[in-house]
């Protein structure tokens, strides 16, 4: 039976091995290729989602989404919006409601998405929905990852750029990780469900007292 906890140290994470998408990452330049991916897509049981946006480091400021990631479990495409804006095909993408497609903070990305192009979303399942009902508290991609897997996924890319004219190998390697680990969370919450796990609760962190003083705690 798997172990799990409420609350995973940060600390720990470094210690971790590190994991990574090791299946065919396909990056989308075209309408053309973007409907191939998009039909590839629906016809795959579960998909992940997630997408990048350029960091935009002066307050006020909010760049649009430059890049949607889809991923199955062996192939993940790499939309480049920045370049082929929002097409009708990934449009259907977003709208259609026929395969499990899984994000985490999905919200938050259909919100940005939609600011390229208004669509009705499709039925979606936002891992961090998924996460509290098996009492877990943490909410990011990475450490719900070192919880459930034991593994590290590197967040050294995050803050690049990416409506760069083309991307980095080990950015590709980045966005197309973090889409596929939501169908590795989803398949394995699942496996949970169905055959059991050990929650063990930490304590929350001690809250200061009204003067200001803090206590230690004595064990």
């Amino acid at each position: 039976m798997k172990t799990i906890f409420s609350k995973f140290d940060k600390e720990r994470i470094s210690k971790l091995p590190l994991v990574h998408f090791g299946g065919r990452i396909v990056t989308v330049l075209s309408e053309a290729e973007a409907r191939k991916a998009v039909d590839y897509l629906l016809r795959q049981d579960i998909i992940g989602f997630d997408t990048e946006t350029k960091p935009a480091f002066k307050p006020g400021r909010l760049n649009e989404v430059a890049l949607l990631q889809v991923s199955s479990s062996d192939t993940c495409f790499l939309f480049r919006l920045n370049h082929i804006g929002m097409p009708r095909c990934i449009l259907r993408l977003l709208s259609d409601s026929r395969n499990v497609k899984v994000g985490l903070s999905w919200h938050d990305d259909l919100r940005m998405l939609q600011r390229r192009a208004k669509f009705q979303p499709g039925e979606f399942t936002d891992l961090q929905d998924m996460v509290t009902e098996f009492g877990i508290k943490d909410m990011s991609l990475q450490k719900l990852y070192a919880n459930i897997f034991g593994q590290k996924i590197s967040k050294s890319q995050r803050l690049s750029n990416w409506e760069a004219d083309t991307l980095s190998e080990p950015q590709k390697l980045y966005a197309a990780t973090d889409a596929w680990a939501c169908v590795m969370l989803y398949k394995e919450l699942l496996r949970m469900k169905e055959t059991g796990y050990k929650l063990i609760v930490l304590p929350e962190p001690a809250a200061a007292l009204p003067d200001g003083d803090e206590h230690p705690i004595v064990l």
